[in-house]
């Protein structure tokens, strides 16, 4: 095997895996960049971390390639692919120090004691834990124990970093204060790396480019900003975002959206018996009810700090909208809804498609 330094390029090329008769990754291509950080996002089951065993070597597809450098590496053994993991559950071993943890890549190769010390105290001080090398991991926080899980994976420098849900262990703050360390980290040394996570903020802060799985099909790859502003389906707009995108049941003819017997004028045309209108929460806006492009009641007015999220029942739907602070509505009062039309989605609700 060839030296890949550390940043390599990654590819995907058709991969198909099957357990059984469950299908878990359908013509699955996806190409990374040297250096660039790639979030694999999607629920539980849609095949993300099965990817990621696969150009680990961890698991054989049962069709496809997978590159590294240009180096079909499909039948390659996981100690020759240059590449270090940091997992969900940390892996550390229990009997050993928080230096020998980390150093334990460079004493399986050999390497000299004295050159061992300066590259663990280097690994240590990337993730601030210099401090903490003579301790063993029962005496971490996990917090703690994430950073030596990932300063054991640094040591190595490999071509191409794999990180499987490593933050999901920790509390919200330390989750926060980590994904920024991450980021600056990745940004620091330029490896290539591959995250998997089901969390849509990790994705959305972390990601040079969001690859977003369903049910083992690749939905839409690219960079955070398009994902939220321009998602490829229904299911991509309804996955991103926080409080998520309204959806709202109609019907398309031509450019008008018709909803509960009131027409919306579109961007896009098209015909769609069943349609569905999105749009964010925060490209709607509270009106008189005379003043809305729809009217309905409220149904819950909640401070969440910065912001006000009303939540207005239209029909058999309901439209989340951010709202001022101060805004003093309560529920069943009437009020109109404003909804920009530049910012409306229109899918096909037959296939999830997007109409444009």
């Amino acid at each position: 095997m060839k030296d890949f330094g550390n940043q390599a390029s990654v590819r995907f090329e058709n991969i198909e895996k099957s357990f059984g008769d469950v299908k878990v990754l359908r013509d699955f291509d996806l190409e990374v960049e040297p250096g660039e950080f790639v979030v694999l996002l999607g629920a539980s089951g849609s095949g993300k971390t099965t990817a990621l065993r696969i150009l680990s070597g961890l698991e054989t597809p049962s069709g496809g390639q997978v590159y590294i450098d240009d180096e079909n590496v499909t039948d390659v053994l996981p100690k020759y692919r240059d590449i270090s993991m940091v997992f969900q559950s940390y892996a550390l071993y229990p009997h050993k120090t928080v230096a020998e943890n980390i150093s334990f890549p460079l004493k399986v190769r050999g390497m000299d004691k004295a050159e061992m010390e300066a590259a663990t105290l280097d690994a240590a001080k990337q993730v601030q834990i210099e401090d903490l090398l003579e301790r063993f991991p029962r005496e971490l926080s996990g917090g703690q124990r994430q950073r030596v899980a990932l300063a054991r994976a640094i040591i190595r420098r490999p071509s191409v970093f794999l990180m499987d849900e490593p933050l999901s262990n920790l509390d919200a703050k330390l989750r926060g204060h980590m994904r920024a360390q991450l980021k600056h980290m990745q940004k620091s040394m330029g490896i290539t790396t591959i995250y998997v996570t089901h969390d849509q903020i990790e994705a959305m802060t972390l990601a040079h480019r969001v690859a977003i799985l369903e049910k083992g099909v690749l939905q839409q790859l690219a960079t955070p900003a398009e994902i939220y502003n321009d998602p490829a389906n229904l299911f991509v707009a309804q996955f991103i975002g926080s409080p998520p995108m309204n959806v709202v049941h109609g019907s398309l003819s031509g450019s008008q959206f018709t909803t509960n017997g009131v027409a919306i004028e579109t961007n896009v045309s098209g015909k769609a018996e069943r349609a569905v209108m999105g749009v964010r929460p925060e490209d709607c806006a509270i009106a008189a009810p005379s003043e809305g492009t729809l009217t309905g009641t409220i149904y819950t007015n909640e401070l969440i700090g910065d912001h006000a999220l009303v939540t207005v029942d239209w029909g058999g739907d309901q439209i989340a909208v951010k709202a001022s602070k101060d805004f003093a509505g309560d529920q069943g009062d009437e009020v109109g809804v404003i909804i920009q039309r530049d910012h409306l989605f229109v899918f096909d609700e037959s296939n999830g498609q997007r109409i444009r």
